[in-house]
């Protein structure tokens, strides 16, 4: 079996230090920095020749910079003879243009995945695209990992009043209900239309809330411009108690502060994204995906099925 060889940019590198420590091994040793002009500078201090080599690396805010940096550490690792390179994206920036909505717009997410293929990237590791079909704009094989099963663990071990999940738009029923079966509790969603980017109008309520413990599911919480309408008007349908749960904290803007000020009890999200001290919120509860990402790592590696993690 080819060696093993974990490398991490600078995104998330909390992250990547937990995966590393579930797989039982150090991160391996490179020098990812910059130049004075803001030029990436990468030096792997390791050889790498004929292993097995995982870049991790979201492409979380600032976007370009951390996806210029996976890009060119994966080309140093291929120019360093690797066998397989496999980039480990847990967040994966602009999933949200994946399609035309209008003329005269770039599909970018396309974009992205032509560029990480021609950087030299053998497969892909992500975790909760925006859009599931975005794994076929790749010509590379790609893992797509949820974290439906760490969200869902959460709320299992508390208690809850005839709880209901809700997907915050239409387009999030199918992960809603995935997690509304193995909770066991009933289905609801909000049908809104959607004025621009970012900026969303609730319109109604498809299913009964009224004195129930609430859950909204999304992939991701940009804004919280969707997640606090979405709030108001759960509680003017006789909510009891609201959560939200979302694997990808982004929280732009006026996030935090719509969070805060909003009637959500709990906010529970995932590392995918590091949370610095700026998006300190007592509101939110943040848990690590590090063992399933390892465990994903470890069985791509010894080449065993990782749709089983899911089963």
């Amino acid at each position: 079996m080819t060696r093993l060889i974990l490398f991490s940019g600078n995104a998330n590198r909390k992250l990547a230090q937990e995966i590393a420590e579930y797989l039982g091994m150090p991160l391996g040793l490179a020098e990812v920095s910059q130049f004075s002009d803001g030029e990436v500078f990468v030096q792997l201090n390791e050889n790498v020749r004929g292993a097995d080599v995982f870049v991790i690396q979201p492409t979380c805010p600032p976007v370009d910079h951390h996806l210029m940096e996976l890009l060119v550490m994966v080309d140093a690792v291929r120019r360093a003879s690797a066998q397989r390179i496999t980039a480990v994206i847990p967040y994966f920036g602009y999933a949200r243009q994946d399609r035309k909505v209008q003329p005269r717009v770039p599909v970018s997410a396309k974009l992205v995945a032509d560029i990480i293929t021609v950087s030299g990237a053998h497969r892909v590791l992500t975790m909760d695209l925006h859009a599931g079909q975005i794994q076929g704009f790749f010509n590379i094989p790609v893992d797509h990992l949820f974290a439906l099963p760490v969200l869902l663990r959460y709320f299992q071990e508390r208690e809850r009043h005839e709880g209901v999940v809700v997907a915050p738009d239409a387009g999030g029923v199918e992960r809603a209900r995935a997690f509304a079966k193995r909770l066991g509790t009933s289905l609801a969603f909000i049908d809104k239309r959607r004025e621009g980017p970012n900026d969303a109008k609730v319109m109604h309520i498809v299913g009964d809330v009224k004195d129930r413990d609430v859950i909204i599911v999304d992939d991701m919480i940009d804004t919280a411009g969707t997640i606090t309408q979405a709030v108001t008007a759960l509680w003017e349908a006789g909510a009891r108690r609201i959560y939200a749960s979302c694997t990808h904290a982004v929280l732009s803007g006026e996030a935090i502060e719509r969070i805060e000020s909003s009637g959500l009890e709990e906010v529970v999200v995932t590392n995918t994204i590091p949370l610095d001290e700026r998006r300190s919120c007592k509101k939110l509860t943040l848990l690590s995906v590090a063992p399933l990402l390892g465990e994903a790592i470890d069985r791509i590696h010894r080449e065993t099925s990782v749709s089983s993690l899911f089963v």
